[in-house]
Formats: C-alpha cells, structure tokens, sequence
C-alpha cells in the first residue's frame, strides 16, 4: 500500500447512518474552486448558461434513474447547486442492529458482497475488502450524487466545456417538518 491510508480524508457523512434510508436529504454541490460555470445572477434571477441548464437537466433526471427517489425544492445557482433529495423507497425492510432500514436488493453486486472481518479473524484485509468497505452503497446519496455529477461532466465535455466539480459534496439529513420548511425556504 502506497501511503497506508495515511493522507486518507476522513469521510463527511454521518457515521452509523444508512445513506439508503428513507428520508429527505439537503445536498450542496458545487463547481471546483467555486468558479461561476452555471450562469449569472442578474436583477436577483438565476440566468442559466448552457451548463447551468445542463445541470439542471440532469438533476430533474435523477428521479429517471434512481427508483424510490423524488425530488423537492432545488436552485441552481452560479457556481453551485441546492436541492432536496427524498428517498422513499417501499422496498425496505429492518436492519440487522436495529438501525436505520436497508434496501433489499435483488441483485447482489461483487464489490459489495464481500463480508467484514470478524473480531476472530486475523488474516489482513485484502485492498478489494477495504475498498467494499468504504465504498458507497448502491442506492445510496452517495452514488445518486456520484451519478448526477458524471452525467453532467460527460455532457459538459462533450459539448467542449471545460468543467470540474468539487471532489466532495455537503448534505444535511433533515430531520423535522420544522427543519425541512426552514431549508426549503431557504432554497
């Protein structure tokens, strides 16, 4: 191993919580170094480019895309993006530790198939077993965001635009109806 997870950026999410669970997330995306790629503000409305609509296409495909995934209130603005993201997906059933519900999936796919170690186990992890481990989910807010910002680069680039994204994105699992009017008005 290269650096031996030495320089490895701690992760943003919530530790412990199933980013597959039925809820509504506020997500916050944006353009690398915060440059102004998807439009202006002008007389205090959001004018789109060309990227700023492609964009926005892409965020109203998500839905497309990811069952169980609706979308609520969004803006673009110019060098980031707001949006509500609800999952609710019927297919769920409880946890095994009684935490957050998981999404029952029929196909099982290789790289997330494979088992933590037991406490017993003293082999070393394998780097295919540390990558499924810190991997997102499929179905995850970590893979819809992953998704939603290729397609918007791939279609970026096709057209010729130079144009990157910040590695990461910021989300805040919203909890309360209170919560959810305050970030809804807030976008």
């Amino acid at each position: 191993m290269l650096y031996c997870n030495k320089y490895r950026i701690e992760s943003a999410r919530l530790p412990h919580w199933d980013y597959r669970s039925n809820g509504a997330y506020f997500i916050t995306i944006c353009t690398h170094d915060r440059i102004n790629r998807f439009g202006t503000i002008e007389q205090g409305n959001m004018t789109l480019s060309s990227l700023g609509v492609i964009a926005e296409i892409c965020w109203h495909d998500i839905p497309i895309h990811e069952d169980g995934v609706t979308l609520a209130d969004y803006v673009v603005m110019p060098n980031h993006i707001h949006g509500i993201l609800i999952v609710n997906d019927s297919v769920q059933t409880p946890a095994i530790d009684n935490g957050p519900t998981k999404r029952i999936s029929p196909v099982v796919e290789t790289l997330h198939a494979t088992s933590l170690p037991t406490a017993a186990t003293f082999l070393p992890i394998s780097m295919h077993e540390k990558m499924s481990i810190m991997s997102p989910k499929p179905d995850s807010i970590s893979t819809i965001i992953r998704s939603f910002k290729s397609a918007v680069s791939k279609h970026a680039h096709r057209l010729g635009y130079k144009f990157q994204w910040q590695t990461r994105f910021h989300d805040h699992i919203i909890r309360d109806s209170e919560e959810y009017d305050r970030i809804s008005y807030y976008i």
